[in-house]
């Protein structure tokens, strides 16, 4: 078994040498029955043993994967050995369905032994009265940390950052540096910077701690410190800090306020969740289902989907009143309304692969004012290839299906213009939404699906008025 085996068994056994994942990826079947008997026995011991050597992660995804009615007993049983820093590894609706049944002391107790970032990712979705309380139960100076996090915007780095960081001024010789870590018992858990700061706590400079190490005790701060250049404002937008660190290959980062005062720091392990959390949003905005979860219930699932459902009910309406207007053409020539819906369609598929594109690089910051032109071009060239490559097609098949050249040859014209308007609406559309300021993630689609209907369906039809009929 190779070294990396051996650390995954290590990290994904329980403590009497059971995998927890099956070859899929999994939690086994085995398992959860083996937990849900040790529930219903009430088998204190038994739980315990489970999870002692679990990750967080882990225990996260065995706490997803028991029945609704099982969580609450679990945590309950575990008591003071349960892990909180699990529940940042669930879906918000199980999330809360634990922290609200467990009592506002336990919580507190918790959140007390927890980084920073991680007790504030459980408290900001709590009511504010049970947070207040339980911040009333929490040090003052902990309680402080927590409050000015949770004051900062949500998805901003102020949120995500973790206060607990190492701080020195830059007069300070190495060997004061290296005594202050190692006689000091409140430091962070992990770190790999220290960072230098003025008497009124701005942000000077940063060290790395190899070369603290490399440097002789009588070195001072400052002449082994270098500049902080990727300070991040606490009311940046998460995914904005998240593309600061994709750009620079960061591990880490200060977090600065408003007058350049550190207040935290920003980590890869953090920024890595962001990245997660910002992708899964702009896929799920495309298909028009929010930010919904699989542990949402049947009501707030149907809530969610049921406003896009609405707009793509009136998008319809439109293509359907389009079709109306070429009635009389359908009925004199019947293979119309068989072929028609193929033209739409191939419309529909290239404006979203267009589309799609080009809101992940508006995401990315990938499309700019330098490259719109070039890439819109291309679109409209991919679009025009395409169109002639797929009228082609379209055409022979027509043209020998219902036996009618002509037909083969109004369908492959319709075709090509579709392609094109579809290109041109898929990177047109998600431009045209972020200029205006707009998530192009969540509006971009039904636009461009009506134009493409719309278009497609005139064309076809419009040219077999003219043409056929």
């Amino acid at each position: 078994m190779s070294e990396t085996e051996n650390i995954r068994e290590a990290q994904t056994a329980t403590s009497d040498g059971t995998e927890i994942y099956g070859d899929d990826g999994v939690i086994r079947a085995d398992v959860i029955e083996q937990i849900s008997n040790a529930i219903e026995a009430s088998d204190v011991e038994q739980l315990q043993r489970t999870v002692e050597n679990l990750h967080e992660s882990e225990l996260g995804d065995l706490i997803e994967a028991l029945e609704p009615n099982e969580r609450q007993e679990f945590v309950a049983l575990l008591g003071d050995q349960f892990d909180f820093s699990s529940l940042t590894e669930v879906d918000e609706a199980i999330r809360m369905d634990i922290v609200t049944v467990l009592p506002n002391e336990q919580i507190a107790l918790a959140v007390r032994e927890m980084d920073t970032d991680d007790a504030v990712y459980i408290l900001e979705d709590m009511e504010e009265e049970d947070q207040a309380d339980i911040l009333a139960k929490i040090p003052f100076t902990e309680r402080i940390r927590l409050r000015r996090s949770l004051d900062y915007p949500e998805e901003s780095a102020g949120r995500r950052m973790q206060s607990e960081f190492v701080a020195v001024p830059p007069y300070w010789t190495v060997g004061q540096t290296i005594d202050y870590l190692r006689d000091t018992d409140d430091l962070p858990d992990s770190f790999s910077q220290l960072y230098v700061i003025d008497p009124t706590f701005r942000l000077v400079g940063a060290v790395d701690l190899d070369s603290v190490l490399r440097a002789g005790r009588d070195v001072r701060v400052e002449d082994i410190q270098r500049e902080t250049r990727h300070a991040i404002p606490a009311e940046m937008d998460q995914e904005e800090a998240a593309q600061i660190f994709e750009q620079y290959d960061l591990l880490s980062a200060a977090v600065v306020d408003e007058n350049d005062r550190l207040v935290g720091v920003l980590t890869i392990d953090d920024v890595v969740d962001v990245i997660q959390q910002e992708a899964e949003e702009d896929f799920k905005r495309l298909a028009g289902v929010g930010d919904e979860e699989l542990s949402d219930n049947v009501i707030s699932t149907t809530r969610s989907r049921f406003v896009w459902l609405l707009v793509n009910l009136a998008t319809a309406i439109i293509a359907s009143y389009i079709i109306g207007m070429f009635d009389a053409t359908i009925e004199q020539m019947v293979a119309l309304a068989v072929l028609m819906p193929i033209v739409a369609s191939m419309g529909g598929n290239a404006g979203t692969q267009t589309m799609t594109v080009a809101v992940r690089a508006l995401a990315t910051k990938d499309i700019d004012i330098y490259n719109s032109g070039r890439i819109i071009r291309r679109e409209l060239t991919v679009g025009l290839i395409n169109g002639m490559l797929f009228a082609i097609l379209i055409g022979l098949m027509a043209s020998a299906w219902f036996g009618n050249v002509p037909l083969g040859l109004v369908i492959a014209a319709a075709m090509i213009i579709n392609m094109i308007c579809a290109a041109l609406a898929g990177i047109l559309i998600p431009l045209m939404l972020a200029k205006m300021d707009i998530d192009p993630a969540s509006a971009s689609s039904v636009f461009v699906t009506t134009v493409t209907d719309v278009i497609g369906f005139f064309a076809f039809l419009g040219l077999a008025a003219v043409f056929l009929v």
